[in-house]
């Protein structure tokens, strides 16, 4: 069989297509040299592996001759991973919903002028024959390259108007000496409040997304007023009101850990099935945080189970994280989890079935397609009445059961893996490794996290250069702003499980790469291509939070911290600059910048560093005192004798060891020395 320029590829998504009799291109020179050439639109389509509508698209219209014969006639046909090329990806779906007025999604399809790349009309996912009131996909290509042929100024005006919305569509920055304030975190909190569901969890309706940044955010505003006279607990338990509904609804993996990507439902019972490592990330980090916030042991255990998922199913020999599992397996989405009542029937004996049943909902009506696809929807103490057992043998009967189950789906065909390694989302996954390792006092996901950041170096780190994604040994494409960002995040998290000079190195080479290739020194911010990356038809800043933290929410937050730090006036100026670029967006969209939020928080209230100095068995009692709050606005290193001090602390002199120094911001307090003297100079800090 005859392959397509995609054979080479290093993305799975793109070698799914690579026997397709579409003539496709990856986004290159010699594709875009070609639309030129023989003035050709090109039909631009991006998807993702994991992606259920990309894959029916394909098998409907990509793998039929007869579509494909019309599109290689009309016109250069260029594929692209998002995940590889989120910067296309963003201003074409921004295009989408200018031209649509309405969300886009996946598969996107764009149709974009030959010479300069504007976008003329598009869409998402259309059919191979007319239905659902949408036209047929081949009857959408021929009246677009008649439209093309025929109406070539009008076209070029549509793309040229498309191009010219963008520079409007970012805040104007804030006057330099503006005060920034508290008052957009307090709008945020009404904000989040307004949207919130309270029988549910979660905010809106369906479909309905986690939302890490905004659960994380009422967690923060939470144990900001925490001490106080009038703590927010309506803040805390909309935070972990929605991570209770999340573990129970059929978005999380009750037989292996885990979380899909959405739910379709407004219960969290019925997912989008594909599971992605960039939500997984940041879901472990939220619930490991939230176990050391409250004490339940249901966080901790969701935390166990999604962090021994990733090491199990979701990490390379090598080290480096693989990006995702894909919503279908044998052609159809969900059949790797859903299940049959007379098949778990068959698992079971009678005692674990009459615990299951009712626990999991094969109790009630087929949820997915006539099948059960499991959700909590019975609690351990409601079961444990209704069957007059002691909950300790429930539990183990439950346990028993799910082990059961999953060695029975193992031997399902599974889905299939995108196994290539993106560096930003690794960047994601070492913070949410190392925020677990601390949080749950399990060295393991340390070594995780260390095993992915040694290989992100080796593998992806060039000449002083950041790559963006790596597979089978071949690494390339430039890394974006939320690589850089994500990367230096999750590199300051790691360095609170070990303290190694050459990851603190390693952190200011990136913050520096952030100012140098990357900071919009006018407006402030930063954009999310480099100052040498390939000419787009637009060089965006993006500060709103999606299903991933901002770039420039993250990088703020970073370079804060890392100048304190190491007293670098230049990160925090950044940092200012950043927020003040933003200051518009925040004051009106709040809700919507929670990252962004959490970097002003720490502006106006410096994170507190905490310095132990010793060897790794001498400063346990000290660690212990240092970590054994929920504290987000808290680090704590501990750094070994010989190794050199942060520049706060050059100079301090110690009686003796193990010592542990409180700074605020860049003021540091005199060293303390024991666990009692370390928890009263940490409550007159706070």
């Amino acid at each position: 069989m005859n392959r397509n320029r995609l054979a080479n590829a290093t993305s799975p998504y793109l070698l799914q297509h690579a026997d397709n009799p579409v003539d496709w291109h990856p986004w290159d020179e010699e594709a875009l040299a070609l639309a030129r050439e023989h003035d050709r639109p090109i039909l631009l389509s991006i998807g993702y592996s994991a992606c259920h509508w990309c894959h029916v698209m394909a098998h409907e219209s990509f793998e039929e001759p007869a579509t494909a014969e019309l599109m290689n006639r009309l016109f250069v046909n260029i594929k692209v991973d998002r995940e590889e090329r989120p910067d296309l990806d963003r201003l074409y779906q921004t295009a989408h919903q200018l031209m649509a007025r309405r969300p886009g999604g996946w598969p996107l399809t764009m149709f974009l002028t030959a010479d300069e790349h504007t976008p003329f009309f598009g869409g998402t996912y259309f059919p191979d024959r007319p239905r659902h009131g949408m036209p047929a996909f081949t009857e959408v290509l021929q009246r677009v390259a008649d439209h093309y042929r025929d109406n070539r100024d009008e076209v070029r005006r549509q793309g040229r108007a498309v191009q010219a919305v963008f520079p409007r569509l970012e805040p104007e920055p804030g006057a330099p000496d503006a005060p920034l304030d508290d008052a957009p975190i307090a709008k945020a909190r009404e904000q989040l409040a307004a949207h919130f569901d309270a029988d549910h969890g979660g905010f809106g309706s369906a479909p309905k997304f986690p939302h890490p940044s905004n659960i994380g955010r009422l967690l923060r505003h939470w144990r900001h007023g925490a001490a106080g006279s009038d703590p927010d607990v309506q803040a805390l338990f909309m935070a972990t009101l929605t991570l209770r509904r999340m573990a129970d609804g059929g978005i999380y993996d009750h037989l292996r850990g885990g979380f899909c990507r959405y739910s379709v439902d407004r219960a969290w019972r019925i997912p989008h099935f594909e599971k992605m490592l960039c939500d997984n990330a940041q879901l472990l980090s939220l619930y490991a945080q939230t176990w050391r916030a409250t004490g339940d042991e249901a966080w901790r255990n969701v935390a166990r189970e999604t962090a021994d998922w990733v090491i199990a199913e979701m990490q390379s020999p090598e080290g480096g994280y693989w990006s995702s599992l894909d919503a279908d397996s044998e052609g159809e989405e969900g059949r790797f989890y859903v299940w049959a009542r007379d098949e778990v029937r068959a698992l079971l004996d009678n005692d674990a079935y009459a615990a299951f049943a009712p626990a999991y909902g094969l109790e009630d009506e087929p949820n997915f397609e006539g099948r059960w696809h499991l959700w909590r929807a019975v609690d351990d103490d409601a079961l444990a009445r209704r069957l007059a057992l002691p909950v300790s043998t429930v539990r183990a009967r439950l346990d028993a059961a799910r082990s059961r189950l999953l060695d029975a789906r193992d031997r399902r065909v599974r889905p299939g893996r995108d196994d290539k390694v993106l560096t930003g989302w690794n960047g994601l996954m070492i913070a949410g490794m190392a925020d677990a390792a601390r949080a749950l006092d399990e060295p393991r996901y340390a070594r995780s996290a260390t095993a992915a950041l040694e290989y992100v170096r080796a593998a992806l780190w060039r000449d002083g250069r950041l790559l963006a994604t790596a597979r089978d040994g071949r690494a390339h494409l430039n890394a974006c702003l939320d690589d850089h960002a994500w990367l230096l995040a999750g590199t300051l998290s790691l360095l609170e499980c070990e303290f190694r000079p050459d990851w603190l190195d390693f952190a200011t080479a990136l913050a520096e790469l952030l100012l140098a290739r990357f900071e919009d020194r006018e407006r402030g911010g930063f954009f999310y291509t480099s100052d040498d990356h390939e000419t787009l038809i637009h060089r965006a800043r993006v500060f709103t939070d999606d299903a991933c933290p901002s770039g420039n929410g993250v990088a703020a937050l970073a370079l804060q911290r890392l100048g304190c730090l190491l007293v670098e006036p230049r990160y925090l100026a950044a940092a200012e600059r950043t927020l003040r670029a933003a200051h518009a967006a925040l004051d009106e969209y709040a809700h919507a910048h929670a990252t962004l939020l959490d970097a002003l928080e720490e502006h106006l209230h410096p994170p507190q560093i905490v310095v132990l100095r010793g060897d790794e068995n001498d400063v346990v009692a000290l660690r212990e005192v240092a970590t054994a709050v929920y504290a987000p606005r808290r680090r704590v290193y501990v750094i070994p004798p010989g190794a050199p001090l942060p520049p706060a602390l050059a100079g301090r002199h110690a009686e003796r060891t193990p010592v542990a120094w409180v700074c605020e911001g860049m003021t540091c307090a005199p060293p303390v020395y024991t666990p009692e003297a370390l928890a009263e100079r940490l409550t007159e800090s706070r």
